[in-house]
């Protein structure tokens, strides 16, 4: 049978589509907008025939119907990373959470320890081998599809066919839908004076030829905007946006000098405009893999001169970083923060960067802590932690004291909290 016979015998309507699941199913989706909308939307609509579905994915950008405590026991979300559509789930409780570092969680998938019974995902048409793309996400949505029951993918036109590691084939497919919807488009995030005065610390930290990674949010995001006068960057990142595509379009990346794949742009998911996702259409200059890929630390690790650029909602005087809590209520998730920290620091002459505004609440609170706030998921440890950038400056912790940390933190912190912070400092015999 051609591939185009095979296609033909597995396009079916979204509805015929979750004929395929079965009550108790773990459903695995891709990252972000690689989330299939037309079969998600139809699980919603259906959600009350079935029991204990689980939807798992690290990101979810829509919020469809199933986000409902009502209905929780029939179809609910497990998020691997909160956001905005399932934060208020999380914090409720009828939500789950699966904590993990995201390089590991391919393995987790094929070890068995996370379920992968069925997947649903985003993918480009196929071309005349059979093969789609999952450009949008490969992530562990690749490691899934050879664990899984069924694969039932929603093939759209308007998904980029990315060259990497992110190809299934019609004989892997176990059903298929068509949309011709646009992809959904992800803006960048606002950056305000704060965020740009952080972003021209660590850019002056930065020379010509270092490799990037690049984190979500405004402070990474006024970092890539000071970057454009740059030379012979690299990017080996985990996801890749608009503003990593502002630096191609500049001259900025050329990807030269990498050790690692050179002459390529590396990453494992897309969030951005439609003129990224036309960028990623067959360019021979990117590549999408796996997330055990790219964010590997000791892979990442073989460019020299990798800078890694992340954000954290507290740390304290140790350089213990809460980044995905407030308390003990869930805020995001670990992502990769820790396997890029990590990678930075094994690669020779890298730095990895945490950067925050020194504080929140219209400067009421202070982000640079004695202590994190009692319950705080820890992110990135006081081992691994190396640039710590607020508004006030560069703290350089890896190979400090404790009262080295203390004092390094306290000279960036907000100059309204500094003596408050200096009196808990030598209270908890830090100073």
């Amino acid at each position: 049978m051609s591939v185009q016979d095979l296609y033909r015998s597995k396009r079916c309507t979204s509805a015929d589509a979750l004929e395929h699941l079965q009550d108790g199913d773990f459903i695995i989706v891709p990252t972000g907008v690689g989330e299939p909308p037309a079969l998600l939307t139809e699980l919603s609509e259906q959600r009350r025939r079935f029991h204990d579905i689980k939807v798992g994915q690290i990101l979810a950008v829509r919020k469809f119907a199933y986000f409902d405590p009502e209905t929780a026991e029939h179809v609910r979300h497990v998020a691997f990373f909160y956001g905005a559509a399932s934060r208020a789930g999380g914090i409720a409780g009828w939500t789950d959470f699966i904590p993990s570092y995201f390089s590991e969680m391919p393995s987790l998938i094929g070890r068995g320890q996370m379920a992968a019974d069925v997947v649903m995902a985003m993918a480009s048409p196929m071309d005349e081998d059979g093969y789609f793309s999952l450009s949008l996400g490969a992530d562990y949505t690749m490691a899934a599809i050879k664990k899984a029951r069924a694969v039932v993918l929603e093939v759209n036109p308007n998904v980029p066919y990315a060259l990497g590691n992110c190809h299934v084939h019609i004989s892997q497919v176990t059903a298929l839908v068509e949309s011709s919807d646009a992809v959904l488009e992800v803006g960048l995030p606002k950056i305000g004076p704060v965020q740009e005065a952080i972003g021209k610390y660590v850019a002056d930290m930065i020379d010509d030829g270092s490799t990037l990674q690049i984190g979500y949010g405004g402070i990474p995001d006024a970092v890539v905007m000071q970057l454009t006068s740059k030379h012979d960057l690299g990017i080996h990142t985990e996801m890749i946006g608009d503003g990593i595509l502002t630096l191609i379009e500049s001259g900025a990346v050329t990807n030269r000098k990498k050790n690692y794949l050179p002459g390529k742009t590396i990453a494992t998911f897309a969030l951005g405009s439609q003129k990224l996702y036309r960028y990623m259409d067959r360019n021979p200059g990117l590549e999408m893999h796996p997330v055990d890929f790219t964010n590997d630390p000791y892979l990442a690790a073989q460019n020299d001169n990798l800078m890694t650029i992340n954000a954290t909602l507290q740390i304290d005087l140790l350089g213990q970083c809460g980044s995905e809590s407030l308390g003990h209520l869930p805020y995001s998730g670990t992502g990769g923060q820790s396997d890029f920290v990590r990678a930075a620091n094994r690669s020779r002459g890298g730095k990895s960067f945490i950067v925050l505004p020194s504080t929140a609440k219209d400067d009421s609170i202070s982000r640079i802590v004695p202590v994190l706030s009692p319950g705080t998921h820890v992110s990135t440890s006081k081992n691994d932690i190396n640039y710590v950038v607020s508004e006030f400056g560069v703290a350089q912790l890896r190979g400090k004291s404790a009262k080295q940390r203390a004092a390094e933190l306290i000279a960036i912190a907000h100059p309204n909290f500094r003596a408050e912070l200096t009196l808990a400092a030598q209270r908890i015999h830090l100073m």
